[in-house]
């Protein structure tokens, strides 16, 4: 089924993706170039997947693409769910009002239906939070993606946690994460915790995602970036007022332009305590890999 352009158009979209038709979804953002990137198999022929905060579906329907015997994708219908540091009553509900999409409830899941329809991808969406997943809740997995979720999470370790009780074989998470501290200390575990009242929490280097995985029960097989989460069509080019900060001059100067500094960690889950190694190999941080 071709989607129509209205019906595009009256959705804001996350994620970029390729409907029939040469229809492309103007996204918030573009993951298409992180697929050459990434260890998510080839092929994924007989087995059952998860994607943990699937948002408008692109992990999704790219594991539906190499042939997942069944998909499931799970996220909060209501964004007014998430977890926001301060005063979170009152930004919600101004998130809300404004039609912001943090607020607005049922935005994601409009998105992954009307891309569901046209790609006619056998794949299912549940109202879960990440906290949640549990097997009772959607089963196991013989694969799980986790993509760009943790910073939204007042308790990121304790999502990975849930995700690692749902995981009977593979377990890759995508993430952002800070340069500087990448670059700098890469051998050592470093977060930072955003600053403003939002629903954002802790940005951490790729030795702090790392840690993160293996602090929740995960084995670490491997890991890689920076690679650039690139930023799509639905992004603003220019900043919304005259005279930025230094920090949003930053951002709109370096990362708008180049991407988000991300990281990848793949992992598989460990029956026992025994089991888990006590130290983490040392990552490996390419010093310009993300450009």
């Amino acid at each position: 089924m071709l989607a129509r352009p209205d019906e595009i158009a009256a959705i804001q979209w996350y994620h970029t993706i390729e409907l029939p038709g040469g229809v492309v979804t103007p996204g918030f953002y573009d993951h298409r170039p992180l697929l050459a990137h990434l260890p998510l198999p080839a092929s994924l022929a007989g087995q059952r997947c998860l994607d943990i905060a699937g948002s408008d579906g692109f992990w999704a329907f790219e594991m539906w693409r190499r042939g997942a015997r069944e998909v499931i994708s799970v996220d909060l219908e209501d964004g007014s769910r998430q977890d926001w540091q301060g005063a979170s009553h009152a930004r919600r509900a101004l998130a809300a009002s404004s039609g912001r999409w943090e607020g607005d409830t049922g935005r994601t899941r409009r998105g992954f239906e009307l891309a569901r329809a046209a790609l006619g991808a056998d794949v299912e969406r549940r109202d879960v939070s990440a906290y949640d997943v549990s097997p009772k809740a959607v089963g196991t997995f013989d694969f799980v993606f986790m993509g760009s979720l943790l910073l939204h999470l007042r308790d990121p370790v304790g999502a990975l946690i849930a995700a690692r009780s749902v995981t009977a074989g593979r377990f890759l998470v995508l993430e952002p994460v800070l340069l500087s501290l990448s670059l700098l200390f890469r051998h050592t575990p470093l977060a930072s915790l955003w600053q403003l009242d939002e629903p954002r929490w802790w940005l951490p280097n790729i030795a702090g995602l790392r840690r993160f995985v293996h602090a929740a029960g995960f084995r670490v097989l491997d890991s890689g970036g920076p690679r650039a989460q690139r930023f799509g069509r639905a992004f603003p080019r220019l900043p919304p007022r005259r005279r930025p900060t230094f920090s949003e001059l930053v951002f709109w100067s370096l990362v708008r332009p180049l991407g988000v500094p991300s990281a990848w960690v793949l992992a598989e889950p460990v029956a026992s305590a025994a089991q888990l190694p006590a130290d983490e190999p040392p990552a490996r941080v390419p010093a310009l890999g993300w450009i």
